[in-house]
């Protein structure tokens, strides 16, 4: 797995890329400003991991990359850090968290998906899976850019398991262990997300009710890289962080 290690103080903060890669939606604004080691890998079949690519993801490929996750921590020696899921990386990060709690001092969760069956996003999610080139010139050439020919075939795996998502709403996104999540949490949400369905949110207010939830006004689906909430959710996360127990 390609990693990126920036050496710095305070709890290490991993950073779990979404569906599109890491380069798509950087965290260029929390490096600049956040003072924390920050290690943010690549997926394998992402980036600049090394292949192979896959040309289908798994069923439970959230808790599959959990594991790969969990691994990479080992190998870094990395005990305890915070983790920063976005998107994809967010689900991948409630699986972490859930599994081996005592190892997490702290999840932030931007664009979490809770529900299965997303209406809204099916064209999105059928485009990606049957053509992502119509995204258009702008869009796959960043794709080309980060992961290389293998781009097209790194979208549509996505696309097509998120499809198969939305086709076993009676499944669970975490195992039924959403509750579970006990340590500080931190969610950070654009108001106008599209890939959000109307109330998707409120399972997590049910069942994590000590979550600190922040609605982001102007946000889409990656507030942390967006112009006009960038600095805003580098600010919330360096409140949180200041008060994060770290034994």
């Amino acid at each position: 797995m390609y990693v990126r290690d920036r050496a710095g103080g305070g709890p290490p903060i991993v950073i779990l890329h979404g569906g599109w890669g890491y380069e798509f939606y950087p965290f260029d604004d929390a490096l600049a400003q956040l003072p924390n080691r920050f290690v943010i890998p690549d997926r394998t079949g992402y980036g600049k991991s090394v292949p192979p690519v896959r040309e289908t993801l798994p069923r439970g490929f959230h808790a599959m990359y959990a594991r790969e996750t969990e691994g990479l921590l080992d190998e870094l020696g990395i005990s305890r850090c915070v983790l920063w899921g976005h998107s994809d990386g967010a689900v991948i990060a409630v699986h972490l968290a859930t599994r081996n709690p005592e190892r997490y001092a702290g999840v932030v969760l931007e664009a979490l998906h809770l529900d299965r069956e997303k209406p809204r996003s099916r064209e999105f999610f059928t485009r990606m899976a049957k053509d992502p080139d119509a995204f258009g010139e702008r869009v796959t050439a960043r794709l080309a850019a980060e992961h290389g020919p293998s781009w097209r075939t790194i979208i549509r795996a996505d696309g097509e398991a998120w499809l198969d998502i939305a086709a076993t709403p009676e499944l669970d996104m975490f195992d039924g262990r959403l509750g579970a999540l006990r340590m500080p949490t931190l969610v950070l949400h654009g108001e106008c997300d599209p890939r959000t369905e109307p109330g998707e949110l409120d399972r997590l207010r049910h069942e994590v009710p000590h979550a600190e939830i922040h609605m982001l006004e102007q946000g889409q689906h990656a507030p942390h890289s967006e112009r006009a909430t960038a600095a805003t959710c580098t600010q919330i996360v360096a409140r949180w962080l200041s008060v994060l127990p770290m034994p």
